[in-house]
C-alpha cells in the first residue's frame, strides 16, 4: 500500500512553532516512529509553504497512491483551489489537523476541503496522522 503524506505551511516548524499546541516532536522523528509501526506500508512525504506546490503534488500523486494524508495548515480555511484539487484526483483523501481545530479562533472551525476528503481527524497531536493512515488500511 502507498499513502502520501502531504503538509501544508508552518508544518516545517514542528518541535519549533507553539509547542503548548503542536509539541516538541519535529514531523521528520515522527515520521520515522510512523514507518517503523507500518513497515509493509510504503509512505511518502512531502511538505510545502506554498499552495501552488500542494496542489503540485497532489495532482501528481492523486491518481496512484492508495490515499493521501493531507494536513493543508492554514491553507484547509482558504483554499478553495486544494478543494477542486482533491476533487480531481481519485485518491482518497483524509483531513488531518494536529490541534482542535474546533477549541481554537472561530476562522479555524471553517474547512474549505473537508467537504473533498473521505473524512477529518483533528485534535489528537500528531496521531492524528496515524488515525488517518488506519482509515485508509481499513477502506
Amino acid at each position: 500500500m502507498r499513502i502520501q503524506i502531504i503538509n501544508g505551511p508552518n508544518i516545517n516548524l514542528l518541535g519549533k512553532r507553539e509547542p503548548s499546541i503542536y509539541g516538541s516532536v519535529t514531523f521528520e522523528e515522527y515520521l520515522a516512529e510512523l514507518r517503523k509501526k507500518y513497515p509493509d506500508v510504503e509512505l511518502g512525504y512531502f511538505q510545502s509553504n506554498v499552495e501552488g506546490e500542494i496542489i503540485d503534488i497532489i495532482q501528481q500523486t492523486g491518481f496512484d497512491v492508495d490515499g493521501i494524508i493531507l494536513n493543508a495548515g492554514a491553507y484547509t480555511h482558504t483554499s478553495i483551489a486544494l478543494q477542486d484539487a482533491i476533487r480531481s484526483v481519485t485518491s482518497p483523501v483524509v483531513e488531518v489537523h494536529i490541534s482542535n481545530v474546533h477549541a481554537r479562533e472561530q476562522f479555524r472551525h471553517v474547512s474549505m476541503i473537508a467537504c473533498a476528503c473521505k473524512g477529518v481527524i483533528c485534535g489528537f497531536g500528531l496521531n492524528s496522522y496515524r488515525l488517518a493512515l488506519e482509515a485508509l488500511l481499513d477502506k
